[in-house]
């Protein structure tokens, strides 16, 4: 373990650590990347005996969170344990991973064998290996939003006593996983959410409209250059699922225009950034292969093969509808970030075998409380699906909730004190 510092934050006690872990857990001869990891805890609390509970970040390629304004759940959760906030491995400061690394890969074979090992059976294991070097054999709680569930049942299912609670806000995958299954889902709900902002702002109607045939002449640049098209303007909604997310589309299209017919650049740089996701490089290129598992391959695109069953999200349909967190193969040509990516990604598409993530078996006969929030209306991760898993699942419980979206827990500190209090109620360890 290499400490990288201690500083105080409002409210926080902070200390940076990085471990070597390796980069293959099956053959440790091909190197170690760094695994980064942040202690937090409330400095009124420095000399209480807390137990640790570890945060299994969203995405996929998703960083820790910087405790710096929050999150919500974080100003809750230290007032009861020492907090661990890991950046998981490709993300973040833990050996991170972009579009230049992947391109010095060289061929699309190489690419695609090292993206492979920034998937959840990799991360796991490297949450064992932290497992053991905060806590040595003790067990820790577990708390995990959006894909940080999927990690929590991969986790648990190889596992199993490493953990004596599990607490998951919007993420618990299918049993067993099905990315047809989930983007045939994604779709109608995607649809959902786009009409319901138009009826919260009307005039969004004409406006996306506008921009549209705009961008249909074929001739709108981003500020890096990249053409602008339709599709990816209507990925520019896909957080229309969070608590936010409609209000922030709204303030975009407020000042899309600079002059008439002319895109204004502080719209142009907003849609750049939304669609790109350069502070998370392996968000889109993960994105389907988080469905991979045993051999239920190859994904082949999934979400683009849905897509042609659903002609109300043509570039030309109108009223426009957003996307929601779905790929497809244009976005590796059209995104400048993403380029970098495509053969790796083209060729993982096509693997037929995958490692078995969950063994169905060991989570049917789990003893370890688990307490989730499902989100009614979740855009992200569809609730029935979630429903159907907790069920198949042992000790589990489910809370369904319509109050909050998918960030719920970031941004309302009750969705951490009744998850907390839902452990404790079912002999959960939630001290």
């Amino acid at each position: 373990m290499t400490s990288l510092g201690s500083y105080r934050l409002p409210g926080f006690q902070i200390e940076d650590h990085s471990i070597k872990v390796p980069l293959d857990w099956e053959n440790h001869s091909r190197g170690q990347i760094d695994l980064f990891y942040r202690l937090v805890w409330d400095p009124a609390r420095q000399a209480d005996d807390l137990p640790w509970l570890v945060f299994l970040q969203g995405g996929p390629g998703g960083a820790g969170p910087r405790p710096a304004g929050g999150p919500a759940w974080l100003t809750e959760a230290v007032q009861h344990y020492r907090v661990v906030l890991p950046d998981q491995r490709g993300t973040g400061r833990s050996s991170p991973v972009d579009g230049e690394d992947m391109a010095r890969l060289g061929d699309a074979e190489a690419g695609a064998n090292y993206l492979r090992y920034f998937l959840a059976d990799s991360i796991v294991q490297d949450l064992e290996r932290l497992r053991a070097v905060i806590g040595g054999d003790q067990p820790w709680t577990s708390l995990g939003q959006s894909y940080g569930g999927f990690l929590t049942l991969a986790y648990l299912s190889r596992f199993p006593r490493a953990l004596k609670g599990c607490l998951i806000a919007g993420g618990v995958p299918g049993l067993p996983p099905s990315a047809p299954e989930v983007h045939r889902r994604a779709f109608p709900q995607a649809e959902l959410l786009s009409r319901r902002h138009y009826r919260r702002y009307p005039q969004d109607r004409e406006q996306t409209a506008a921009v549209a045939e705009r961008l249909a002449e074929g001739d709108v640049s981003l500020p890096n250059g990249d053409l602008l098209t339709v599709p990816r303007f209507q990925l520019a909604g896909h957080d229309l699922g969070t608590s936010t997310g409609s209000e922030r589309l709204h303030w975009l299209l407020d000042t899309a225009w600079a002059q008439p017919g002319r895109l204004s650049d502080g719209f142009l740089y907003q849609v750049m950034n939304r669609t790109a996701s350069a502070s998370a490089p392996l968000y889109w290129p993960l994105q389907e292969f988080i469905y991979a598992c045993g051999a239920n391959g190859p994904l082949n695109w999934s979400a683009a093969r849905e897509l042609e069953r659903h002609p109300e999200f043509a570039a030309e349909a109108r009223p426009l509808l957003f996307f929601g967190e779905t790929i497809f193969p244009w976005m590796f040509d059209q995104i400048y970030e993403l380029r970098p990516f495509q053969p790796a990604v083209a060729e993982l598409m096509g693997r037929t075998e995958w490692p078995l993530l969950y063994d169905q078996e060991q989570l049917a006969a789990n003893e370890t409380p688990v307490e989730a929030v499902v989100y009614f209306d979740d855009l992200y991760v569809d609730a029935e699906l979630q429903l159907d898993s907790l069920r198949a699942l042992g000790n589990a419980h489910a809370w369904v909730t319509n109050q909050f979206e998918h960030d719920g827990l970031s941004v309302d500190g009750a969705v951490f004190r009744r998850l907390r209090q839902l452990l404790l109620d079912h002999g959960g360890a939630g001290r």
